[in-house]
């Protein structure tokens, strides 16, 4: 197996918000690098730095208490051949608040599905057009509410969830409503849809697209995965399409899954795992973990945590001719030597 190759970089270019020390702070957080946001993630004032993000240049200049022109020992960086650079200890509340911050670009069309899949210049994807390519038809795309469709996911776990009238479905990271729009023709009536996604201005684009639309039966929750805004026991299926890679804190993920799903309940997910270990230089590069990437766990990590939280009936099918597709979210890299689309099914037990 060759190492990732990554596309290289301008060397002498500075990121846009880039602290002097610890790595870019997400783009619009009030914090001049990564330590300053993490520190005020979990309640502290900071790190002390200025509490505004700042214009870098390749001169850093006095910040994190420090006058040096170099970033201290203790914080320094691991920076990847593509230029995205992480914090050593970067927090799970980072990660998560970094695919938030992205995500909620592309809700509002500052970026599109190419951008918002890793930043590597891929090209703008047509997104009717890109979810076909994912396994979705036509009338799919057609019978959905205006800007619902953003192109985004992996697949297209409706092929494998079986959906009957009258059940409750849950959709983990549900964007702009896609797939719970196409739930709701499933279930019918008598059914509902529950859409949970931590970006605000997805869970605002679809209840928009649910209200102009006049859906009745289908709701959206501002929430985490890892932390659902479910009560027990209380769903049919669990739907997602390519966003438990995202989390941080997959067996919390597959926990809480398990937790909300009615005994004899089931998962339906298309997702990314890698069937080879990615490089340490991939798993760092926040550009590839926000593009649904460098957060691939292994077939056999994600069948383990499965098992782990109660799931039986364990299935996970890589689909090779995703690799057409996820070679466009990385252009110039490897990233298909590593990585590719799956199945994940799994029943709670019945007793």
């Amino acid at each position: 197996m060759s190492a990732l190759k990554l596309p290289k970089k301008d060397e002498n270019v500075v990121q846009t918000g880039e602290g002097c020390c610890g790595g870019p702070a997400p783009e619009g957080v009030a914090a001049c690098c990564v330590k300053d946001a993490e520190a005020k993630a979990i309640g502290e004032e900071g790190y002390g730095c200025d509490t505004a993000p700042v214009q870098a240049s390749t001169s850093p200049s006095a910040c994190c208490g420090t006058t040096s022109s170099q970033p201290p020992e203790e914080t320094s960086v691991a920076i990847s051949e593509s230029g995205a650079s992480l914090s050593n200890a970067q927090s799970n509340d980072s990660v998560r608040q970094a695919v938030r911050q992205q995500y909620g670009r592309v809700a509002a069309g500052d970026e599109g599905c190419g951008s918002g899949r890793g930043g590597y210049d891929a090209p703008m994807a047509n997104a009717a057009i890109e979810s076909q390519r994912l396994g979705y038809t036509a009338e799919d795309v057609r019978s959905v509410p205006s800007g619902a469709n953003m192109g985004l996911g992996c697949g297209n776990p409706q092929a494998i969830a079986n959906l009957k009238s009258g059940e409750t479905v849950l959709d983990l990271g549900s964007g702009g409503g896609f797939d719970c729009f196409l739930a709701v023709r499933q279930v019918g009536d008598s059914g509902h849809v529950i859409g949970v996604d931590m970006t605000p201005e997805m869970v605002s684009k679809a209840r928009d697209n649910a209200e102009k639309s006049g859906y009745q039966n289908v709701e959206f929750r501002l929430g985490e995965i890892e932390s659902l805004p479910v009560a027990d026991d209380t769903v049919d299926v669990i739907i997602s399409n390519c966003v438990i890679n995202l989390s941080p804190d997959k067996p919390r993920v597959f926990s809480e899954a398990y937790r909300v799903l009615k005994p004899g309940g089931r998962l339906a997910i298309s997702d990314i795992v890698a069937f080879a270990e990615l490089p340490e230089v991939a798993r760092q590069d926040m550009t590839l973990y926000t593009g649904c990437m460098a957060g691939a766990s292994m077939v056999s990590d994600v069948e383990a945590m499965l098992r782990a939280s109660g799931f039986t009936e364990i299935r996970v099918a890589p689909k090779d001719e995703s690799k057409s597709f996820i070679r466009d979210w990385a252009p110039g890299t490897d990233i298909t030597e590593y990585v590719v689309s799956a199945t994940i099914e799994a029943v709670k037990p019945a007793t």
